[in-house]
């Protein structure tokens, strides 16, 4: 029993460790990716990548639940997805939302610096809030609506913060965009366009998440299948993204234009996202999932510091501070670390919990 919980705590310490590292580590990549110097690859087609990424590991995860019995495999995967096509379509919406979520965060990542894009994408908190009210018809604690007007007030700050004014070592990295962008590499940075992809990247996100979650828990199928058939139809939308969005320039400069080790990389890193918040919401909390979002930010913002040129602002850091709070805040359950009443044993010393109404 002891060994059990043991396993169970490393797998929370350790999912939790690694979707820190993955969110820190995606919103700097994304920018750097999308600024460098030399042929930009296309951002549609990195999406599309990371879908067939997720498929094959969600395939092989579906194969080891089944045994590794290859009859099993198929006749499961028949089952699911072949012998039942109105669930399999109900999966349609987020599939379709996910491809132009994951679309639009490329180019709010081309068009703001790493420290804002991290804080900014960090909204998705109060969109999927206002969708779990919507669809879910879920109660939120006085605690968790003080926490949404943490995270707007801060956000409003985090962006003021940015356009007051060019501060040196901004407009350093502007004139830097503007040369890579004259010279055929990164786009023109327009901030204005990047904040308006970050909120609409927050607001499917929110939306997305909540649907997939009613139809997940309206099924009795595991979480790797639906990410099978998420990936299955996500598939034909990003390849019709691809052709309408870049066809001219898929067909003169080939569909993996630009890309490199970096950039491969970069699409494992963004479909192993979705797969480490499923692990780490199975066997953590939100106030730790919290704190790895956090954590994040904080980590985003020091890189984005030496790597960027980042100008990190005294109204900037108490944007982000409101911005951190508010996910801490969002995640305290007063009646969950409320001290629970006991009563004592006929023994005297023994504690028992009193049994709940």
């Amino acid at each position: 029993m002891n060994s059990i919980h043991m396993n169970a705590n490393t797998l929370k310490y350790i999912s939790l460790l690694t979707l820190t590292l993955q969110n820190a580590i995606l919103g700097l990549s994304m920018r750097y990716a999308r600024t460098r110097p030399g042929d930009i690859f296309l951002s549609s087609t990195a999406v599309l990548m990371a879908e067939f990424a997720k498929l094959i590991t969600c395939l092989f995860l579906v194969f080891n639940e089944e045994g590794k019995d290859a009859q099993k495999f198929v006749r499961s995967l028949h089952k699911t997805i072949i012998a039942n096509p109105m669930d399999t379509l109900k999966v349609c919406v987020p599939s379709l939302v996910y491809i132009v979520q994951n679309n639009l965060l490329y180019v709010s990542a081309s068009h703001l610096d790493a420290a804002t894009y991290q804080v900014t994408y960090q909204l998705k908190i109060l969109t999927t809030a206002m969708f779990a009210v919507v669809i879910l018809r879920r109660k939120l604690l006085n605690t968790q609506w003080g926490a949404l007007l943490l995270l707007v007030m801060g956000i409003v700050l985090v962006q003021l913060a940015q356009t007051e004014g060019p501060t040196s070592g901004s407009a350093g990295g502007a004139a830097a965009a503007a040369t890579a962008a004259s010279s055929g590499g990164a786009p023109e940075q327009n901030r204005m366009l990047g904040l308006w992809a970050a909120l609409g990247a927050c607001f499917l996100s929110g939306f997305a998440g909540i649907y997939f979650e009613k139809i997940l828990k309206g099924a009795e199928i595991s979480v790797w299948m639906r990410n099978v058939q998420l990936s299955l139809l996500s598939i034909p939308f990003g390849l019709l993204t691809c052709f309408v969005n870049d066809g001219s320039r898929i067909f003169d400069q080939g569909f993996f234009k630009g890309y490199d080790l970096f950039v491969w990389y970069l699409v494992l890193l963004q479909a192993g996202g979705g797969l480490i918040v499923a692990v780490v919401v199975k066997y953590a909390d939100n106030i730790l999932k919290g704190f790895a979002t956090s954590l994040a930010i904080i980590i985003s913002c020091v890189a984005s510091i030496y790597i960027f040129d980042f100008n990190l602002t005294l109204q900037f850091s108490f944007g982000a501070g409101l911005v951190i709070a508010s996910i801490f805040l969002y995640g305290y359950d007063p009646a969950r670390s409320a001290p629970k009443p006991t009563m004592h044993g006929p023994g005297g010393d023994e504690e028992k919990l009193l049994p709940r109404v």
